[in-house]
């Protein structure tokens, strides 16, 4: 079968397209970089690049596709280019068009939990967006998702980031506003599964996991899971809902938005008399909150240079090794079996219950950084003598860093380069104050460590370069990283396809 999907690029979206191409379906990507963003799958994904705002661009998309699957929408707006109308509703109706026009046999739209009844700007998007849905000249199938939380998602996500990296968290209304999440897993199995029954044409369903929950109820959770114990701050509803600024004038960032509170004071779960299709109509099993959280712990996005603020500066701190009784591989090996202990003190790589400290391909590390908190990288690329490891999100920096250790001559060269930029400009101040000084010596301490490992010297001790690069170079470890992690991404899809 050909799905047509929007919204791939999302949290629900690129999970629904790596399951439907898992079960053999051939997926066409509606992206506005649909040609870079499809490359994260090795096969069965095609590229439409297009806005679903823009009539004119989507034309053609749904062209002998058997579904359209669309998932595309926000949560929040960015005006004026960004509007609920221009998204969510008239984005929809574009789409209802182009699979009208091209004769497609079934729409499926993901809309959102509370969407019949909720008072929110959002949730008003989302039910006009049905209403048209219903008219649509063909076979359509609403699904309505409680808050999905999955990798990057903008609640549950970004309260962990919060929970990790920040000495103080907001917590708004009390923390007890009740809702219902669901794991992006789950909903991706009905999702796909839609597309394959037959017998659901004309039903709205509400889906959502079995356990309700609350920001007091994660943040206990978090604890347990992070081993960390933020101090809470009470925000009530009305000064929250004062929004950026406000969140500005408190020095903390708010994990949801006005709508959004509506959303929870609302109530955002399955009524007493309402069916829980996930469980009824697909019969999945919901993964257990606690679960989901702890996968959630271990995945979140990589965030690469482009993402950070200011220029990308390069460093690189190695030694010259003379009488090593180890081979660069050797070394190299220990090295990376022994990550943990071969950083310095103020670092420690076992920050979390469970946490791996072995550099084997795609395994997260997440570490405690002194005034940081926990900081997450992701190990992209592994070799005999070679590792290079990305920043996840709630890092202070947007980059990289490798590690090498090679022949070179009569010598052995450990060797650690580092490519970043600040994540934002809060960690560029950071990082022109005490952070730049804290980063070079985590890497002193560690090429010095490997100097004594490997039973050499250094006779010009541990070296340093640091330069600022231009934006031509800064182009190619861009474009070096992104191509790194889109074959992980790859490698990490095509073993969901096994």
């Amino acid at each position: 079968m050909k799905v047509l999907v929007t919204g791939g690029t999302g949290v629900v979206g690129q999970a629904a397209v790596t399951d439907l191409a898992r079960r053999g379906n051939d997926v066409r990507l509606l992206s506005r970089n649909a040609d870079e963003d499809a490359g994260q799958w090795k096969q069965g994904v095609e590229a439409w690049p297009a806005s679903v705002g823009d009539a004119e661009s989507v034309r053609g998309s749904a062209e002998g596709c058997d579904v359209v699957l669309h998932a595309a929408g926000i949560v929040s707006e960015s005006p004026p280019e960004s509007t609920f109308f221009s998204v969510n509703i008239q984005g929809t109706v574009n789409m209802l068009r182009e699979a009208e026009r091209a004769g497609v046999g079934l729409f499926i739209y993901v809309s959102s939990l509370g969407a019949a009844d909720g008072e929110s700007d959002y949730h008003k998007s989302k039910h006009a967006a049905e209403e048209h849905v219903r008219n649509f000249g063909g076979n359509w199938i609403v699904l309505r998702p409680g808050n999905v939380y999955g990798p990057g998602d903008e609640v549950v996500s970004l309260l962990l980031k919060m929970f990790r990296t920040l000495p103080a968290i907001p917590v708004i209304n009390g923390g007890d506003d009740k809702f219902q999440p669901l794991w992006v897993d789950d909903l991706a199995m009905a999702i796909a599964a839609t597309v394959e029954r037959t017998d659901l044409n004309g039903r709205t369903l509400d889906l959502a996991g079995t356990e309700q929950t609350s920001t007091n109820d994660l943040i206990e959770r978090f604890t347990r899971i992070t081993r960390r114990d933020p101090v809470r701050v009470p925000i009530p509803g009305f000064l929250a809902a004062g929004g950026t600024a406000v969140a500005d004038l408190i020095g903390l960032p708010l994990p949801v938005n006005a709508g959004q509170i509506t959303m929870l004071r609302e109530g955002n779960v399955i009524r007493d008399d309402g069916e829980n299709a996930l469980v009824t109509v697909f019969g999945i099993t919901p993964t257990p909150l606690e679960d989901g959280l702890k996968k959630l712990a271990d995945a979140q996005p990589e965030q690469l240079p482009d993402e950070g603020v200011g220029s990308l500066k390069r460093k690189r701190i190695w030694a010259d090794i003379s009488g090593a009784h180890l081979s660069a591989e050797e070394l190299f090996e220990r090295f990376r079996r022994g990550f943990n202990e071969a950083t310095p003190g103020t670092v420690d790589a076992e920050a979390e219950p469970g946490t791996r400290c072995d550099l084997d391909q795609g395994a997260t590390l997440t570490m405690s950084l002194p005034f940081r908190g926990n900081i997450q990288v992701r190990v992209q690329e592994v070799t005999a003598n070679r590792a290079t490891l990305v920043t996840l999100a709630g890092h202070p920096l947007a980059g990289c860093v490798r590690f090498l250790s090679e022949t070179r001559g009569d010598h052995l060269r450990f060797e650690v380069q580092v490519y970043d930029r600040p994540a934002n400009l809060a960690n560029w101040f950071v990082m022109k104050t005490v952070g730049g000084a804290m980063q070079k010596r985590t890497w002193e301490g560690l090429v010095e460590r490997m100097v004594s490992e490997c039973g050499g010297a250094a006779a010009d001790g541990v070296q340093q370069e640091e330069e600022t690069l231009d934006e031509a170079q800064a182009e190619l470890i861009e474009e070096w990283l992104n191509d790194l992690v889109r074959e992980r991404k790859r490698e990490e899809f095509a073993g969901a396809d096994g």
